[in-house]
């Protein structure tokens, strides 16, 4: 592999990215960190190299015929313009969830775009059947040996850059950018700690090592949709197993307060999946105090996102960083408690949200965002809210509460009510709605509902359901995922 890595050529396409030094985040950690500005790549992302490698080594057969792929991104518009430069007709396939500003920026290199099916998986089966009636040579993303001598090429460029690198963070989807840089760092610098991340969600690669064998998750999560791989590859997972020193798993909170401070160091809003070595990097930190004065690289694997996704990642940057938390809080419903709360326990505290509705006579819950500078600040508050008498339930970790219940104002059902939440994700297509209420049995009445776009190709939807049977997820159209919502939040507020 590494004489693979060290003959890839991908200058034709790529370019050799800048290695930026993080002033603000060197500070603040204390270390030497650096910034593999992949994000700048013509595409974006560093998939243009693996790809670029694959189909510069394709017979002349091979290119004549045309290649394919299935992606809904980074690695679409890495084949598209490689097909460009090499002067081969390619298709991709793109589930029809896929926002319009990704489907153009395939387009425009070129590529025939075929839009199927509201899932990756659904795109990927039918590429592969295209594959098979028109003799297509299918560019995998990363379970492909010259791919990821492709990716490798990363490494080749920071020890180049930085030969005293101590500590590489790298993001993992399926595998191919992490296992060609791991084979080649350690090959020429075994000493360098390699350090993969994943998000919480999407964690198909370190479950498949602490398993010893391809884990195959049921359901990954929508947010870092660059590395959503439900099964990483048989030839990653070999070279990650043998190179990789450990795994770091983030939270989406964490990611987006490192796409903050990215963009604080270098002006440029990186995507979720780009973001992920920051976030796995300030997590690690806090437990490993060698760190510093080390000189550590995270790599910035891309930068394609849809603006709308930008509002949802605000919301949940200072919660991310520490700074923010939510609470439910439970007062007597009578005059001037609010007062009270505000003056004697809040007391000079940045309010950063408050929501409330009466739904009781006797006592009311609010659900309040509290901003601090600090954890001691943080631990004072709580403190005073306890000697006080207040009940308080912390929610910062309450995923439903952040994406739904903040942004809701109502009530409980009245008494008697046989309502169950559910927690769906939904394919952001027309029509969608639609599928989902015909696939309802006759007599199911909805008795909440809030849907909530994040800017993706999938949205998250929070729905009440007055009926005795549980919904099952055998009775949902294809592309809709169902989860029983039995969050603190909606015990709280719903």
């Amino acid at each position: 592999m590494v004489q693979d890595i060290e003959e890839a050529d991908v200058y034709d396409v790529a370019i050799m990215s800048q290695l930026e030094r993080a002033k603000l985040l060197s500070t603040k950690l204390g270390a030497n960190i650096y910034v593999k500005r992949e994000d700048l790549q013509p595409v974006h992302s560093f998939k243009i190299r693996g790809a670029y490698n694959k189909m510069r080594n394709l017979s002349n057969d091979q290119k004549s015929k045309g290649v394919l792929a299935a992606s809904a991104g980074n690695h679409a518009q890495g084949v598209a313009l490689s097909a460009k430069k090499l002067d081969i007709k390619a298709t991709i396939v793109m589930p029809s969830t896929t926002p319009q500003i990704k489907i153009d920026a395939v387009k425009q290199y070129g590529a025939e775009v075929i839009l199927y099916g509201d899932t990756y998986s659904d795109a990927a089966d039918y590429a592969k059947k295209l594959q098979r009636e028109h003799q297509l040579t299918y560019i995998h993303p990363f379970n492909d040996d010259e791919v990821i001598a492709g990716q490798g090429t990363v490494a080749v460029e920071i020890l180049e850059q930085l030969p005293e690198v101590d500590y590489v963070f790298v993001p993992i989807g399926g595998g191919g950018l992490i296992s060609g840089m791991a084979a080649y760092l350690k090959h020429h610098k075994p000493e360098v700690k390699i350090i993969g991340v994943e998000p919480e969600d999407s964690s198909a690669m370190s479950r498949s090592i602490s398993a010893d064998k391809l884990v195959s998750l049921k359901h990954v999560g929508i947010f870092a949709d660059g590395v959503a791989v439900k099964q990483v590859g048989e030839n990653t997972f070999g070279l990650v197993k043998k190179f990789v020193d450990e795994f770091m798993t983030v939270s989406t909170d964490e990611i987006c307060s490192a796409i903050k401070d990215i963009y604080q160091d270098t002006r440029v809003i990186v995507e979720p999946s780009g973001a992920l070595s920051v976030a796995g990097l300030q997590r690690y930190r806090q437990s490993h105090p060698e760190l510093v004065g080390k000189h550590i690289v995270t790599v910035n694997s891309g930068a394609n996102m849809t603006f709308e996704q930008l509002q949802f990642i605000a919301e949940r940057t200072l919660i991310g960083s520490g700074n923010e938390s939510l609470y439910s809080i439970e007062l007597p419903e009578r005059p001037r408690a609010l007062k009270g709360l505000i003056d004697n326990t809040i007391n000079g505290l940045s309010i950063s949200e408050f929501n409330y509705r009466k739904s009781d006579n006797e006592k009311a819950n609010i659900f309040v965002g509290i901003v601090y500078k600090n954890k001691t600040e943080k631990d004072k508050f709580e403190s005073r809210l306890s000697e006080q008498g207040y009940k308080m339930v912390d929610l910062s970790n309450d995923d439903i509460a952040k994406t739904h219940i903040k942004h809701m104002i109502g009530g409980k059902p009245p008494a008697g009510t046989k309502e169950q939440i559910y927690d769906f994700e939904f394919p952001e297509r027309p029509g969608a709605l639609s599928d989902f209420l015909n696939s309802l049995d006759e007599g199911i009445n909805i008795s909440l509902f809030h849907y909530r776009y994040t800017g993706g190709d999938r949205s998250r939807v929070l729905m009440g359901l007055e009926t005795d049977r549980e919904l099952k997820q055998s009775s949902l159209p294809s592309g809709f995922i169902l989860k029983k919502a039995a969050s603190t939040s909606v015990k709280l507020f719903l």
